[in-house]
Formats: C-alpha cells, sequence, structure tokens
C-alpha cells in the first residue's frame, strides 16, 4: 500500500521469511558458525537458544542452507510429542520404512540404528534438527539422550541440533537431565540487537526493497524504535511496518518519534503513557533500586511467591543498578505482547555457567590445519557478512541474485587488502603446499584477524606473511545495469551512476567523464587509467555509502 510512496518496489518489514531480506549480524553470523562447528563435533548436541522473534529461524535456515551434500539431516518444527511419536517422526523424516509394530519403541530405535549405521559405512552424517525445543518433555528429552548412545567406535552416529527459547536453557540446568547437558557439544543464545545493529537492520531491509530510496527515518525515530522494540527483530518489523503506514497516512515523507510512538500503541498495546510510566515497569524499577538489603530480600519472596507461575524477569545482578539501566531493562521486560530482552532470570546457584570465549590462536600452523580445503566453504562464510546466504553452488554465480559479484587479485597483498577496505577470502600455503582458504575479517598496522568457522586467529602481519602469498577474493555490490565483462561506461544504467556519484564526490559535473574518474582514481590512490572497473567502482560504493561489511580493526 505505502510502498510507492516511499519509493520503494515492495513493503521492506513483512514479517514472513523472504531470503532477499535476510540481515546476518555479528551475533547471528556467530550462531551460525557454532551449528556449523558442531557439524564436526563428533556427534551429541549443538544447543541455540534466543527470545522471541530474535532470529533463530533465521540461523536455522541459512544452516540448513549449508550443510554439506553429506549430511542427510531431519527437521522436526512440533516437538509436542511422546517419546513415540517423536521417534516415529524422526523415522518418517529420515524415510526410514516403518516397522511392524508402529507403537514400539524398540522396533523404532532398533531401525533408527540400522539406518545410522548404513548411513557411516556410506561416509554419511546424519543430522536430527529440533526447532521450538523449549517444548520438549523430559520424558523426549532423555529418549534423545539414548538416541546419542547409537555409535562405533570412532564417533557417535547421530547429530542433535535443538532450538528453542531461553527456557530451553533452564530445563538443561535441571539436576535431572545432567547426562544430556553434559553432551552438549556447541552452545549459542542469540541476544537482541544492539541500536547500531537496529539502524542497520533497518537501512538493509529498506535498501533491498527500493536501493535509490531514501530513508524515510529521522535519527530520533530509529531510536525509539529500538527503545520500544528492545531490539528484536520480528518487533522491529511489526513496529517500522506501522510507522511507515501512519507515516503515509498523514502524506509524510519522513517517520518521526511521535509516529512511531503511535505505531507502538497500535500494534503492541501500549497505553498512552511513556514506558517508565506504566505502573508495571514502575514496579520493577523500585524493586531494581531496593536490590541491596531489604529490596533484595522482597525480590526473593516474590520470586519464591511466584515460582509456581511461568513468567519472565528482570534480573538484580547487583545492589548498584541505575535508574537508567533499570528503566530499561524493565521496559523491555514488562512491553506488552513481547519477549524480555534479557534471559529469565534464574539464581546463580541453578544458572547454567556460560563458558569463557575461547582465546584466539597465534599459530599460522594451527590457522592452517584449521582452514577449509574448499574455497567455497570460505565463500560461503564470508557471503554471511553480506547477510547472503548460499548452498552448495557455485558461489559468484548464486550470490548474483543478491547483486553482488566477485573480485579476485592474484598477488596484491595487503595494499589491495588495505585499499578495498573489506573482509574476503584469502588463500594460504597448506601442509605439502595444498592451498586451503580462511576468511580474513580484521587487519590494524601489526596484526591480521583470521577466521574459520568458529575459530579465530590472531596473527602478526609477518606470521600470516609466512602462509598467505597475497591472493585476496572477496564480494562486491555492483552497480545499476553492471554486466561482467562489459566497460562500465558502455551501459547507460552504469555510466549514469558513475556519474551521479562522481557528482556526490564533489568532481566538476562540465568535465568529461573520463576526466573526472582518473581524478578520483588520483584521489584514492588507485592507478589512474580513467576507466571505472572494479576497484574504482568499490571506492565509489564507499563514497556514496553503499552498505558493504568494512575490514575492521583488531579489538
Amino acid at each position: 500500500m505505502y510502498a510507492p510512496f516511499f519509493g520503494l518496489s515492495k513493503e521492506p518489514f513483512s514479517i514472513a521469511p523472504d531470503p532477499r531480506f535476510l540481515f546476518m549480524s555479528e551475533q547471528h553470523r556467530e550462531a551460525l558458525a557454532h551449528l556449523l562447528y558442531g557439524l564436526g563435533g563428533g556427534g551429541g548436541f549443538v544447543l541455540l537458544t534466543g527470545e522471541i522473534g530474535a532470529g533463530k529461524t533465521t540461523v536455522c535456515r541459512c544452516f540448513l542452507e549449508q550443510v554439506p551434500e553429506r549430511c542427510t539431516v531431519a527437521y522436526v518444527f512440533n516437538p509436542k510429542l511422546t517419546a513415540t511419536e517423536l521417534l516415529q517422526t524422526v523415522c518418517g523424516e529420515f524415510g526410514i520404512t516403518a516397522p511392524a509394530d508402529p507403537g514400539s519403541v524398540k522396533a523404532h530405535v532398533d531401525a533408527l540404528n540400522a539406518f545410522l549405521l548404513a548411513a557411516h559405512a556410506q561416509g554419511r552424517q546424519a543430522i536430527l534438527v529440533i526447532d521450538e525445543a523449549q517444548a520438549l518433555s523430559a520424558d523426549v528429552l532423555e529418549q534423545l539422550r539414548l538416541l546419542t548412545n547409537l555409535e562405533t567406535a570412532e564417533r557417535k552416529l547421530l547429530q542433535i541440533v535443538l532450538i528453542g527459547q531461553p527456557e530451553l536453557r533452564d530445563m538443561l540446568a535441571r539436576p535431572g537431565l545432567e547426562q544430556l547437558a553434559q553432551r552438549v557439544i556447541a552452545r549459542y543464545h542469540l541476544g537482541a540487537l544492539s541500536p547500531a545493529e537496529t539502524r542497520q537492520y533497518i537501512r538493509h531491509r529498506l535498501a533491498v526493497a527500493g536501493p535509490n530510496a531514501p530513508l524515510p527515518f529521522d535519527g530520533a525515530a530509529l531510536a525509539r524504535i529500538h527503545r520500544l522494540s528492545g531490539g528484536v527483530p520480528r518487533r522491529i518489523n511489526l513496529l517500522a511496518d506501522r510507522a511507515l503506514l501512519g507515516a503515509y497516512a498523514q502524506a509524510r515523507a519522513l517517520v518521526d518519534r511521535r509516529t512511531v510512538d503511535q505505531a507502538a500503541r497500535e500494534v503492541f498495546g501500549a497505553s498512552g503513557a511513556p514506558a517508565w510510566r506504566r505502573p508495571a515497569v514502575v514496579s520493577a524499577v523500585l524493586l531494581l533500586l531496593l536490590a541491596g538489603g531489604a529490596g533484595l530480600w522482597l525480590l526473593e519472596r516474590q520470586r519464591a511467591a511466584s515460582s509456581t507461575k511461568p513468567q519472565r524477569a528482570v534480573a538484580a545482578s547487583s545492589p548498584a543498578v541505575t535508574l537508567g539501566a533499570a528503566v530499561a531493562a524493565a521496559g523491555a521486560a514488562s512491553a506488552p505482547g513481547a519477549a524480555a530482552a534479557t534471559a529469565p532470570a534464574t539464581p546463580a546457584s541453578q544458572a547454567p555457567a556460560a563458558a569463557p570465549p575461547e582465546p584466539p590462536s597465534t599459530d599460522p600452523a594451527e590457522l592452517l590445519a584449521a582452514a577449509h580445503a574448499l574455497q567455497a566453504t570460505a565463500w560461503r562464510e564470508l557471503a554471511l557478512r553480506w547477510n547472503v546466504a548460499i548452498g552448495e553452488g557455485e558461489p559468484c554465480t548464486a550470490v548474483a541474485q543478491a547483486q553482488l559479484a566477485c573480485f579476485r587479485s592474484a598477488a596484491g597483498g595487503l595494499p589491495v587488502v588495505r585499499q578495498l577496505a573489506r573482509p574476503g577470502v584469502i588463500t594460504l600455503q597448506g601442509v605439502g603446499g595444498a592451498p586451503v582458504y580462511a576468511v580474513l575479517a580484521a587487519l590494524d598496522e601489526d596484526q591480521a584477524t583470521v577466521q574459520v568457522g568458529a575459530q579465530r586467529f590472531v596473527l602478526t602481519l609477518p606470521a600470516l606473511a609466512s602462509a598467505w602469498r597475497g591472493e585476496f577474493a572477496t564480494y562486491w555490490r555492483v552497480p545499476p545495469g553492471w554486466r561482467d565483462g562489459t566497460p562500465a561506461m558502455a551501459v547507460a544504467a552504469t555510466r549514469d551512476w558513475v556519474e551521479q556519484q562522481l557528482g556526490r564526490a564533489g568532481f566538476d559535473p562540465a568535465k568529461p567523464l573520463r576526466q573526472r574518474v582518473f581524478a578520483f582514481q588520483l584521489a584514492q590512490g588507485l592507478p589512474p587509467d580513467g576507466q571505472a572497473g572494479p576497484m574504482t567502482l568499490m571506492r565509489l560504493n564507499r563514497a556514496a555509502g553503499v552498505d558493504e561489511p568494512p575490514l575492521q580493526a583488531e579489538r
């Protein structure tokens, strides 16, 4: 309805899972890396949790896109089943013929074991993915644990991925499920987007729906959307969509804070009062401010009295809670219809201890041992930084649908990397001279960060040079009309775009186009030839503010 009014080809904030709008924040990429790491973990459980609407399904879809062809996947999306029903569903998903006694647990386990042994003999790996796993009963979880007992002398035969809401973490922390919890080889909790990520998320979806459309939200509106949505992508979609509709109804091309507040009242059913004035929030704030001494005692009494009712609470981690932090936390927790932006509060003695992140390796030999044998695998990892998930096809062909192209530099080394200022795939000399591949993710004056799945390596530049000869490849976002192998100046749409960006960069439009391109190349430190090749276009992209991931500095 409102899309043409804002210069968009379609409505950008539909909650339908359109892969063209895929946005992968740093957290989403980390979550995906944990799932992919779990594939090589030799069996057991991989755990992904997150709030309602945080993007667990998005990560799961990306994961399933990247599962190697050697893997056979069973996907269960309705886990409210008995142990027998679950076994029947799993066997059906794997295509296993139903046993003669359909009500027998043993018959289904025997059939599943035979299937897994046959798959193992063929070099295949079986993966069971269970979505909404917080709905699993304790009996069913125990049956799943027993399935991981199916094994050979070398490895488990079944890899189980559990995806669910934060309650799933609490379930696995119960004493009765300790054996299962000990078999979790990788776990990740997907939190809400940060304010900066919320802005990136909104801009990304708008850019997909209308690449040349101006941003229809002012800065205050973007900040307000983050505050009212708690950074949860699904809530951002609902709120931004209704705000655009409200601005359209008022014939206003820019959404302001007042329009966002009105949209929140319509979408979330909030009262007209600011969030911090709502009675429920005020009560939560007062309790948090009294967290020292008697206040903490009252809060614990309140938890104890309501322990029989399922609820979410804001944890008071220390008596020194500022009013601003308390309001922000309580506002996110009490927003009607919303999932809390933080994990449910549990006593420290019951909460599962978060494993400290592994420190990055500084050993080039460890990098070479971990690096990908297939370049396509590194390309797929790199694509996620462009918020694009590609499957088993040829990467450079697959990304063309997202208006991306591949760029390769055979031996440009660090000067080319610094000029392009974006992450990319580097080719390393592995054991015996065979090439292996990794993603160069960050770079500063003294060291580089290289990523292989969930593993991070921070190497000095001399250490990196001992394994790398300068070969670098990356993606770039192509301008309108771009055709690989055709000079940019020969395509009217591309030529017009180049002229527009040079004008914005301050180059005199009265001068011939080739002369302006030549001057731009000189100013950017590029070899000046007056031709708008990929490197020149990439630098124009940066000058134009085109959405492309930057090469970060090591933190």
